[in-house]
């Protein structure tokens, strides 16, 4: 069984693309190969910036042989129909089959197609993928129509088996598979060539080129480490730097360099951010300081000084560079102790989105939200309120405007600088997390007040103006915000109900809406009501905030999925009073699904919905709901009598439980119904003869199915 290698050789591919490329490059290859009739045991791309490479092995020679059979027109059918047919097989009449069908007699062809070799196969398998190979950008050169991330130079396809290695030969706009590559642009520039994967590879590494990727992030890791250690000093982690930085080089070299001391006062986090950006530079921390004093850049070339003059070269740009950093935290530090009333200005003029006002209206809403959420996550409402002020000021500052990715982190900053307390400080940093799937939840009360103030005024607020997420789009990033609302409340364990808080902060939108439409709108944050300033809502407050709250509930089913709950268990728990309050909605569905985990919870909810169901056509047919005056008195049987002792007594526990919130009591109590509800169906006709008895027995089944709903509507439950 041979082993096939391929090798597409170009211009630099762009680092970012080369993870996806190498999936690519996999997945068409194989996938075309399985398609032919060829099998493999195994496949692994690799890719450096100037190649992109595959290595099938154990891949069988040739396709199999295959046998179709198609059924033709009846034989009374006209000639034309038999002659299409024909045409469509490349058959003659003569070679077709006459067999018995259901209406008669009817032609068949016996199609038998010979397998053909792994060549042939790999060839137009490999041409067609080169062609339409999806990069993210692609160009064009020379008079040729081929696209490539860059211009593609060289394709290397070989077959190698015990017998040697072979060049499978294919044509790609003048581009000819060969057996011949070449090593590093400049310490290696020759060609040479190959006969397996093996060889490839060593020999790449002899003109160096490190083919696996990974290598190279192992290489650049360690060699990073080392230094940091011997000059006293340790790597800051980034495997998103580390990857890009191993998708720029083929031959790493790793070189460190130190801060100049000027620079050393400028916080890390500005000083990680702009080598990182910038220069694609890896930070060194001093452990015992905690100050960014050094850096690691990755050469891709071997020098007789060892990297001198790349390294001298680097500090230079280096130190213009953190020259505009300092110039910008100098200047911003001076506002910030002045007050920084002229960010606070500049924001009445940033428009937020056109409808929904400016920045500066939008902390106005922020702020007042998250006074009023302060108290119910034990933050201090004073300094929410003043939290939520500042938070987005630092937009307005040069380091912000040069490093976005620093908003947040520059507020804590100059909030400190202006004299803020740390709890103040802290939340300014943190309102905007979490900001995605990764990020951690802030735990401080101040910063989950502001961050759930902030996030929910975006959501109330797109919702006003009618721009929910459609479909696949949502362009404000609105389930990523309600996510973080979820990961909030629940993270931090906040109880309250989440419709009074969508309620309030749209009445203020709405508020603003309508205040939009006359001359003054300066304090509309302070109007009570709508009324109060003689407009009315331009949209239904109480829809949107129903349906804002279901668009909470959607975005929790696919939270709780990926923590292994049913989404029919969170229908069930939804259905129940309560609703809008997370934290209590989980922890029920959390018990729930772990009560229909046992038998206990599995058979007792058949009985609930048999219970259900019987009661259901009773009343569909007699026209009367059953819902109370079961009596003992009227109980014929043991199995009735206890029935009615185990309700008595699972009513007794479940109602104090739920109370508590000990829902985990209350499934207990529930599974102790499991037998005397399975021996009350197994030995009791419900509709009996006697009226009085069946509707003593309506009226108990109407017991059961209540205490079911106590816990959840069992209804939605699947299965």
């Amino acid at each position: 069984m041979p082993d096939l290698l391929i090798e597409l050789r170009s211009e630099e591919i762009p680092a970012r693309m080369q993870a996806r490329a190498r999936e690519d490059l996999k997945k068409l290859m194989t996938d075309g190969l399985v398609e032919a009739g060829l099998t493999y045991e195994s496949a692994a791309a690799f890719s450096t910036p100037r190649r992109l490479a595959l290595v099938v092995e154990g891949l069988t020679a040739q396709s199999a042989a295959v046998r179709e059979e198609k059924k033709g027109p009846a034989t009374t059918a006209p000639d034309a129909a038999l002659q299409g047919f024909l045409r469509s097989t490349g058959l003659t009449k003569e070679q077709l089959e006459v067999r018995d069908d259901k209406k008669g007699q009817a032609y068949f062809a016996v199609l038998t197609r010979p397998g053909r070799p792994a060549a042939e196969i790999v060839a137009e398998v490999l041409a067609h993928v080169i062609r339409t190979f999806p990069w993210p950008k692609s160009m064009r050169w020379g008079s040729g129509s081929l696209r490539w991330v860059r211009p593609l130079q060289g394709i290397i396809c070989l077959l190698t088996d015990e017998a040697g290695a072979a060049v499978v030969p294919l044509e790609v706009e003048g581009i000819v598979s060969g057996d011949r590559t070449a090593g590093h642009r400049f310490l290696s520039p020759g060609a040479f060539a190959v006969t397996g994967l093996e060889d490839y590879a060593a020999k790449l590494k002899r003109a160096h080129v490190v083919l696996n990727q990974a290598e190279r992030s192992a290489h650049i890791e360690a060699d990073a480490t080392n230094a940091a250690f011997a000059a006293g000093l340790e790597l800051v982690p980034d495997q998103g730097l580390l990857a890009e930085v191993a998708g720029l080089v083929e031959w790493p070299v790793v070189l460190m360099g130190r801060i100049a001391p000027e620079f050393l006062d400028l916080p890390p986090e500005v000083l990680q951010t702009s080598m990182k950006e910038h220069q694609k530079f890896f930070s060194l921390r001093n452990p015992k300081s905690g100050r960014i004093e050094g850096f690691v850049t990755v050469a891709n070339v071997e020098t007789a000084d060892q990297g001198a003059t790349i390294l001298k070269g680097n500090q230079k740009v280096l130190a213009a560079r953190l020259s505009d950093a300092k110039f910008f935290w100098d200047r911003d530090l001076r506002e910030a102790k002045a007050g920084m009333q002229s960010w606070v200005e500049g924001l009445k003029s940033v428009t937020f989105e056109s409808r929904l006002g400016s920045q500066a209206d939008r902390i106005n809403r922020i702020a007042t939200l998250a006074r009023e959420i302060a108290p119910l996550v034990g933050a201090d409402p004073v300094q929410a309120e003043r939290a939520a002020q500042l938070a987005k000021l630092d937009l307005q500052s040069g380091m912000v405007g040069e490093f976005p990715e620093l908003q947040g982190t520059m507020g804590r900053y100059y909030a400190l600088a202006a004299g803020e307390t740390p709890e103040v400080a802290d939340a300014a940093r943190d309102h905007w997390r979490p900001k995605g799937e990764g990020d951690s939840v802030p735990t401080e009360p101040v910063s989950v007040a502001v961050a759930l103030a902030d996030k929910i005024d975006t959501l109330t607020g797109f919702w006003a103006i009618d721009e929910k997420p459609t479909g696949s789009k949502d362009p404000f990033a609105l389930r990523r915000a309600a996510l973080g609302v979820i990961r909030l409340v629940l993270g931090n364990g906040v109880r309250a109900g989440l419709s009074r808080i969508l309620s309030n902060s749209g009445g203020r939108l709405y508020n603003f809406l309508a205040a939009r439409t006359v001359d003054d709108v300066a304090d509309f944050n302070s109007v009570d009501s709508v009324d109060a300033i003689g407009r009315r809502p331009t949209v239904d407050q109480v829809g949107v905030v129903s349906d804002l709250l279901s668009f909470f509930h959607d975005r929790l089913k696919v939270y709780l999925r990926d923590q292994g709950i049913r989404h029919d268990v969170i229908d069930a728990v939804i259905a129940m009073p309560g609703n809008d309050d997370l934290s209590l909605l989980v922890k029920r569905a959390e018990a729930l699904a772990a009560f229909l985990k046992t038998d206990d919870g599995t058979n007792l909810l058949q009985g609930l919905k048999r219970a259900t169901n019987i009661l259901a056509q009773a009343e569909a047919k007699d026209g009367v709901e059953y819902s109370f005056g079961a009596d003992l008195k009227f109980a014929e049987t043991g199995e009735e009598r206890a029935l009615f002792a185990a309700l008595d007594g699972a009513e007794a526990k479940i109602a104090p439980a739920m109370a508590a919130e000990d829902f985990g009591a209350a499934m207990a109590a529930m599974a102790a119904l499991r037998a005397p509800i399975d021996a009350f169906f197994t030995a009791v006709q419900v509709n009996a003869d006697n009226p009085v008895v069946r509707r003593n027995r309506l009226n108990l089944l109407s017991r059961i199915r209540t205490i079911g709903q106590s816990v959840a509507d069992m209804t939605k439950i699947e299965g």
